[in-house]
């Protein structure tokens, strides 16, 4: 079989728009700095290759898959273990059943689990089962919080401020044509970190509501964290009005612990989505939790999912492959002092170079504001960030041989060791340098 063909012309625009809509596979990969997506032809530990044979640092690492760096060795050998046995799809397999005892074993609240592809299935299957499980439509969302694309859930994520509506009680604002404007009607978009909202919205539509939906730390927003007692404070709420909390861990999830951020906040969701990092750069999402809940999906209730690939042999045997390496006992010491050195360096840069921009992160996953001098706390606060600014850093880094996408959220794994870091530290100096 012959290699595929270089559709990429020299000026870096995509010919493959000739056939392939918009040149893409998906929009988001289209790097708005550069103004072109990054063509990859290899992944190697904290690095990948373009067509050009550039090596570049990695801080996209797949929008947060790689948290053990692209082509790890684990993983590499469960997939050719799988496909050396046949790929065969639409069965039941063992290794579905293993990750899923696995994961509930590990996960907090979770006791039941069902594997899908993408992160958008498994927030579309669990907002699907809350409203199965309480016989109600409308779900709470909040503003600058994604859950992927479906219909649901597209909603507010990315509002401009002039069709945002007021900060206290944001408009429910579409990310795209073609959804069903009714379906707006079962939406309710609040503003985050604000317990007093949720807490008024619940006493006033409670009885209609089947589930509240979050980012538990809102990192497509810019890593914004929860305010001390603010999940707590949603949790004793929606136990109260008896609605189904969701905790959408697709970016969280593994990021900063095992459990992910129920485990490190202490708070228990009553369904979680998961994707990402799960399966090691294969597609691979889940949803689950507490089994009564989960006893609606089919073939046991009446919420319907399935799917040909769900399930799939060579996305399950990476997961296992995955947890292997995440539970080693030293694996999260040494992740975390990785991303401890580099977030000291960033900061030390910013400082030294009188450079306006915040650092924001938990785990290995961070946000850097341009344009903004102290932390923000919802959507509002974020959306001021400087986006000439950062697409000024995005470029001069680029050209240098540091990838960063233009992506609110930024990432490492455990293959960048301190002398890959280092050398990154190195060319943002250079870079910051220039800009300040």
């Amino acid at each position: 079989m012959s290699g595929p063909k270089n559709l990429v012309t020299a000026d870096g625009y995509l010919a493959a728009s000739q056939s392939l809509a918009g040149g893409v596979c998906g929009a988001y990969r289209v790097n708005w700095a550069t103004g072109q997506p990054l063509v990859v032809v290899r992944g190697d530990g904290p690095y990948v290759v373009d067509l050009q044979g550039r090596r570049l640092i990695d801080f996209s690492m797949s929008m947060g898959c790689m948290v053990l760096g692209h082509a790890d060795p684990a993983i590499k050998a469960a997939v050719i273990h799988v496909m050396e046995d046949g790929l065969a799809a639409a069965y039941e397999n063992p290794y579905a059943a293993t990750l899923a005892a696995e994961l509930c074993a590990v996960i907090p609240s979770l006791e039941r689990v069902r594997f899908t592809l993408s992160g958008t299935e498994a927030t579309t299957y669990a907002v699907r089962v809350a409203r199965a499980y309480t016989g109600r439509a409308k779900v709470v969302k909040f503003e600058g919080h994604y859950h992927g694309y479906s219909d649901a859930l597209a909603w507010s994520v990315r509002p401009p401020l002039d069709q945002a509506g007021p900060a206290d009680s944001p408009r429910v604002y579409a990310e795209s044509q073609g959804m069903p404007p009714g379906a707006a009607a079962d939406v309710i978009v609040l503003p985050w970190n604000d317990a007093g909202a949720l807490a008024a919205t619940l006493a006033r539509e409670g009885e209609r509501i089947a589930a509240v939906i979050m980012e538990p730390v809102n990192y497509n927003a810019g890593t914004i964290l929860p305010r001390p007692g603010y999940l707590g404070a949603v949790r004793e709420l929606t136990r109260r009005h008896g609605v189904v909390l969701i905790f959408d861990e697709v970016i969280s999830g593994f990021r900063m612990c095992l459990g992910g951020a129920q485990q490190h906040y202490g708070v228990h969701a009553d369904l979680i989505t998961m994707a990402k990092s799960l399966g090691g750069g294969t597609p691979l999402a889940a949803f689950g939790g507490r089994a009564d809940i989960m006893a609606v999906v089919s073939p046991s209730g009446p919420a319907a999912h399935s799917g040909t690939y769900a399930g799939h042999m060579i996305p399950m045997a990476a997961g296992l492959a995955f947890l292997d390496r995440v539970r080693e006992p030293r694996f999260y010491p040494e992740l975390l002092g990785l991303c401890d050195h580099f977030y000291r360096g960033l900061r030390e840069i910013f400082e030294r170079r009188g450079f306006k921009a915040t650092l924001q992160h938990l785990g290995a996953r961070f946000s850097i504001n341009f344009g903004l001098a102290e932390e923000v706390w919802n959507y509002r606060e974020a959306a001021f960030v400087d986006l000439e600014l950062a697409k000024r850093f995005y470029v001069g880094c680029v050209e240098r041989g540091v990838y960063f996408h233009s992506s609110r959220h930024h990432g490492l794994s455990i293959a960048h060791e301190r002398p890959v870091l280092d050398r990154a530290l190195e060319v943002i100096d250079h870079v910051v340098g220039r800009l300040a």
